[in-house]
């Protein structure tokens, strides 16, 4: 089995970079998480299994959160100890997994409302569990929840043509579709014009206004304990606002923050 540490180290994710700014003690908890939200997404993602296959895994993996007769040292094992230190209730991790099982099958949300939802579960609920992993205090729960919503909307955004490639799904709400006058169909053939960038720009305009909403949460107590979560926060923010720069040539490119000024907003937050 591949260990948790080295399961993040791969990742290099912005997620995981921004557990540099975590201390030492706290991390072999945090490498068990990601590596459990890791193996259910790649679950989810699997291109060369079928879905029963997947769902049934994805089912193994609802029933091991509640259970203790685990294989020593097994990711599961670790899983389920670490919830159990920290008091994390098993629903929790229960509901990111039903969010990557609701990406068996091609995704589409009528409303912002219904897309709250899903983010909710694959994202806000990440947040919910990483506060008593940071040390962080449940008042700032609020600022979790709004912190995944805004985040998970900057990745829908980035990912457009990706998740489009990647069994049809279209987590953009229809509504809003249907308000610049942009249809599935556009979407499937990639149009770019007007209507797809009067659409970006409202989607942007909503998360950036989540975004102003999530540190305006963030208790003064839980600052230094949530340096991480604010690391995300920043580098999630710079990703929007590049994308916005470039007029959302998401179906051609794929965006990035460099690693310089990812550290540089690491670097700002941990000294502050």
């Amino acid at each position: 089995m591949t260990e948790p540490a080295e399961i993040t180290r791969r990742a290099k994710s912005n997620l995981a970079f921004a557990f540099m700014c975590v201390p030492q003690d706290r991390r072999p908890d945090l490498n068990i998480f990601y590596a459990f939200c890791r193996v259910v997404d790649d679950i989810a993602d699997d291109t060369s299994r079928p879905p029963e296959e997947k769902r049934m895994a994805l089912q193994n993996w609802m029933q091991a959160i509640e259970e203790d007769d685990h294989p020593e040292n097994s990711l599961e094992a670790q899983v389920v100890d670490m919830r159990k230190r920290h008091s994390i209730e098993a629903s929790l991790l229960q509901e990111i997994i039903r969010g990557c099982e609701s990406d068996l099958s091609p995704q589409r949300f009528e409303t912002w409302e219904e897309l709250q939802q899903y983010s909710y579960r694959v994202a806000s609920t990440v947040g919910l569990i990483l506060l008593p992993l940071f040390g962080a205090s449940q008042e700032a729960r609020e600022y979790s929840i709004s912190l995944g919503h805004c985040l998970q909307l900057t990745n829908i955004i980035r990912d457009v043509g990706e998740d489009l490639e990647n069994g049809l799904r279209i987590y953009l709400p229809l509504a809003d579709l249907q308000q610049f006058q942009y249809s599935e169909d556009d979407l499937a053939k990639h149009v770019y014009d007007e209507r797809f960038l009067s659409l970006m720009n409202f989607e942007a305009e909503r998360a950036e206004s989540i975004f102003e909403e999530t540190a305006c949460l963030l208790p003064p107590g839980d600052r230094k304990a949530l340096r991480a979560a604010e690391v995300m926060r920043k580098i999630y923010y710079s990703l929007l606002q590049q994308m916005r720069r470039d007029q959302f040539r998401v179906f051609d490119k794929r965006y990035r923050i460099s690693t310089v000024r990812k550290f540089g907003i690491m670097i700002r937050q941990c000294i502050s």
